[in-house]
Order: structure tokens, then C-alpha cells, then sequence
């Protein structure tokens, strides 16, 4: 568990974070609403650590008992929300954890901080459950819900907590971050930052692979070679992919970083401003075969494709209509 200043980017949520300590002005509900990987989880902890920190001075000090019990995931009082049922949080599941635990004072801390995870996957009634705590909480109470949407929650939830949204960080602190923490080359980072769109994890994820390169020229393979394959063979490569510990939808997202490519050098004509740029041949060929129109197809239908793959649609059928669009563009 990471101190604030340990945190990529962020910096304003950080600085609301901190003058809400200063103050005393500490709410009873916040909502971290932001993309896998975009790190409402590290700034949650972080916020955690400092809420309960004892020191006189900058919080969280990281040195003080408080500090290191959080740190090493056994603070008695910074407590997370788990779940059996992976697709769902239930009734069950807060009322045991949350609604009847929040009513027992604190066992050392300031504070009694309960952090939602995934928090989207609350039941209705899981929501209902918390809407009394989240009313009327106890005075030391802070409760935390971490989410990729913060569409999912009844208005009675969302009016009642500060809702933090995480923004995406700029691509020179990603990029800065990759070469300085992860050690990958230049080249390297660049794909990675265009691959992640402001979002830290997401590049860490890709430039800490072993398999990065196997798995870029994978998907380049596939691009090139996907309008003489039947969608048979084609699903076989795409499934392929999960043995290198990357998900579906980051090999979607490198196909779509290629299109993006080909669209702006089609346009421009600038070898320089493009990401694969050790790839400007094949993008060079494309560009002749596959027009604007038929390239931002490709780009909607890859964006299709992750939202029916997060809706739990059969994978192959899923894949299929994929590849059909790709197989029709291309070709002018």
C-alpha cells in the first residue's frame, strides 16, 4: 500500500483528498469511479493510510504503527468488502461485513473505513442495504465504493456520496513512469502509453509482459493475414493470446492502436507521428487497400466487440462478427 506520493498522476483528487484531512471536512461516503487500472484502488488505500494516520505532520507518515499496519493489509479498522459470487455483491454480503459491523466502534483508529470493491456489483438490494449506514452513519464511519461506473448505483446512493472520477493521466508521467519504474526501452513505452490512454495500470500491465513482443507481432500477423484465414483459424490465434497472461480485450485494444495508425497516416503521411512505427510498411500497404470509412468500422466494431465480451456474450460468436467486419474492409 502506497502513500500519496507514491501515486502516478492524480494530483488534484490527491490535493482534495488532503485538504479534506486538514480541515476536519471528512465526508462519510466517497465513490471512486473510474476504468480498470486507472487507479481508484491505489488512491483508496492511500486515502485509508492517511485517514488513520497519527502523525502531527504529512499524512500518511508511512513510519507510524497506523501507517504500517495499513501498509501490510492488517489494519483492524480499514476494512474491505469480499465476495463469493464473482458477478455479485449481495445482501448478505454488506449486511454481515458493513451494516452490522459499522455499529462496533473502532479497535484503534480515528476512523472505521469499509472500501467496496468492484463496488458496481451490488444487488439493488445490497444497495438498499447500505442506503440507512450511508444516511445515518456513525460518526467515525468512512465508507469507500470503488467502481467502474458510477451509473450503476440507485440516485439515493450517488446523491449521498463524493464522487471522485479518475481521470486519465497525461501521457508524459506514463510515459516517464514505464522508462523510470519498469525499465522498458523508449520505443517501447510509446506503445504502451497509446495502448493505455491515461490509464497506469493498463500500462504497466502490457510493458511489465515478458511476451510484449510476441504479442504485438501476434496481432500484426493476424491484421495482415486475417482476410486469408477462415473465422475459424482466426478465433484459434485470437484465443491463443490468453496464454500470455494478456486479457481479450488489451489485444483488442492493440488491434484498435493499429488502426488509429493507419487512419492518421493515411491522413497525414507522417511516419513519425505514428505509435507501430517499426510497422510503417504494412501500415503503408493497408493505407491502399482500406478506406477512412472502413478503417473506423473496424475501430466501432472492436469497441462492440469488448462491450458484448463484458456482457458475458459466447466468445466465438463474438469474435466472428468481429473478424467479418475486419475480412470486409479489407479492401478500398
Amino acid at each position: 500500500m502506497a502513500g500519496f506520493e507514491e501515486i502516478v498522476g492524480h494530483r488534484q483528487i490527491i490535493e482534495q483528498l488532503k485538504r479534506s484531512i486538514e480541515t476536519g471536512n471528512v465526508g462519510h461516503a466517497y465513490m471512486f469511479s473510474g476504468e480498470k487500472g486507472s487507479g481508484k484502488r491505489t488512491l483508496a488505500d492511500a486515502w485509508a493510510m492517511a485517514l488513520q494516520c497519527t502523525s502531527e505532520g504529512e499524512r500518511p507518515c508511512g513510519t507510524c504503527h497506523s501507517c504500517k499496519q495499513a501498509a501490510s493489509g492488517n489494519h483492524p479498522d480499514i476494512i474491505y468488502i469480499s465476495h463469493e459470487k464473482p458477478s455479485s455483491i449481495g445482501v448478505e454480503d454488506v449486511r454481515e461485513q458493513l451494516v452490522g459491523d459499522v455499529q462496533v466502534r473502532p479497535y484503534s483508529g480515528r476512523y472505521k473505513i469499509y472500501i467496496i470493491p468492484e463496488a458496481e456489483k451490488m444487488t439493488v438490494q445490497a444497495q438498499n442495504a447500505i442506503l440507512k449506514t450511508i444516511e445515518e452513519p456513525p460518526a467515525y464511519a468512512v465508507i469507500i465504493l470503488l467502481t467502474s461506473n458510477d451509473q450503476y448505483f440507485l440516485d439515493t446512493i450517488r446523491s449521498r456520496c463524493v464522487i471522485m472520477k479518475i481521470k486519465p493521466v497525461e501521457d508524459s508521467v506514463v510515459k516517464k513512469y514505464l522508462m523510470e519504474h519498469v525499465q522498458v526501452p523508449d520505443y517501447q513505452a510509446d506503445i504502451c502509453v497509446a495502448f493505455a490512454q491515461g490509464n497506469v495500470g493498463k500500462a504497466v500491465r502490457l510493458a511489465s509482459s515478458e511476451d510484449f513482443n510476441t504479442i504485438k507481432e501476434a496481432a500484426m500477423q493476424l491484421i495482415k493475414n486475417a482476410g486469408n484465414m477462415e473465422i475459424s483459424e482466426i478465433i484459434n490465434e485470437v484465443k491463443r493470446v490468453q496464454d500470455f497472461k494478456i486479457s481479450i480485450s488489451d489485444y483488442l485494444d492493440i488491434l484498435a492502436l493499429w488502426y488509429r495508425d493507419m487512419v492518421y497516416f493515411k491522413a497525414t503521411r507522417d511516419a513519425d507521428g505514428i505509435v507501430f512505427k517499426d510497422q510503417i510498411r504494412n501500415i503503408r500497404a493497408a493505407v491502399k487497400v482500406c478506406s477512412y470509412e472502413g478503417a473506423e468500422e473496424v475501430m466501432k466494431a472492436i469497441e462492440k466487440a469488448k462491450t458484448r465480451l463484458n456482457a458475458n456474450v459466447n466468445f466465438d460468436l463474438t469474435m466472428e462478427l468481429l473478424f467479418l467486419v475486419i475480412k470486409e474492409n479489407m479492401h478500398d
